[in-house]
């Protein structure tokens, strides 16, 4: 890179809002795709819930959107307090509209770029003023100077962040930036939250965790349905049972007043049985 532009430099010209920066070349490489995408989606999901952080990459780095001698396209860049879709817009990185220079700069190495980005790359984030700038290789250090390496700007220079080599073979560092920390484990770089005590989830783990919870909203929905179509169920019998019980007493009811009627017309029957039992003493006592 060969401008030595300071941070803040004005930009050369006002540019509309609706200007595209270009796209930086780039050599085809599945397994380094592969692995930024896991890492974008492992952070923008992790920084979710703030709306003022960018999580981005691949575009172009530059002082000036127009500057094509700023040739320096960061594989994965976060930066806070920003607005995210402004950057998104302008398909690039610049610091001038920005307002400040990327907190966190992250290279996964290739074999066609891996020396670069441990050399011209470093002095180049140096000079950008990045607050930490990552290095991740997935050979293990044949492309890159190591497996994992990070800096940090100490009064403007890079001061190399410490490493763990554990027991497991995985190396290990902590990014004061992101609050997280970064664990080489195999060839692949994932993020171990320290206050979850948890990997971040990549687009992988995240996709199954999705179609998990979709999977387990759809069965709690069926459980509810089912539910409640035997609580209808329920209702709809106890109406049943009710109505049934509705109809015996009215039945009943019926049963009582005709039995009530018939024994009034039994009282009836006696009644007059009696009067004419009266009336026979009667005659048979004037007869004698």
């Amino acid at each position: 890179m060969t401008t030595k532009q300071p941070v803040g430099a004005t930009v050369s010209e006002t540019l509309p809002p609706d200007y595209i920066m270009p796209d930086p070349p780039k050599t085809p490489d599945m397994r380094q795709r592969r692995q930024i995408t896991k890492i974008d989606a492992a952070l923008l999901a992790h920084f979710k819930a703030r709306g003022d952080v960018l999580v981005c990459g691949e575009g172009y780095l530059r002082h000036d959107a127009t500057n094509a001698s700023e040739r320096f396209a960061p594989d994965c860049v976060v930066t806070f307090g920003v607005d995210p879709e402004a950057t998104i817009r302008r398909n690039g990185y610049v610091v001038s509209e920005v307002g400040k220079p990327p907190d966190f700069v992250l290279e996964i190495a290739s074999k066609s770029t891996g020396t670069r980005d441990y050399t011209v790359k470093r002095e180049g984030y140096e000079r950008y003023r990045a607050r930490e700038y990552w290095r991740s290789d997935e050979s293990g250090g044949r492309w890159h100077d190591a497996a994992l390496a990070g800096d940090k700007l100490v009064d403007g220079k890079y001061v190399p962040i410490e490493i763990i080599h554990d027991e497991d073979g995985r190396f290990w560092g902590y990014s004061e930036v992101l609050g997280l920390n970064l664990c080489w484990d195999e060839g692949i770089l994932r993020f171990y939250d320290p206050v979850s005590e948890r990997f971040l989830p990549d687009s992988v783990e995240l996709a199954y965790e999705r179609d998990d919870a979709e999977a387990r909203s759809h069965a709690n929905k069926t459980r509810a349905d089912d539910a409640e179509a035997r609580a209808d169920d329920a209702e709809a019998r106890s109406r049943a049972n009710k109505a049934r019980a509705d109809d015996a007493e009215a039945r009943s009811r019926a049963d009582k007043a005709r039995a009530d009627d018939a024994e009034a017309r039994s009282r009836a029957d006696k009644a007059r049985a009696d009067d004419a039992e009266a009336r026979l003493r009667e005659l048979l006592k004037r007869i004698e």
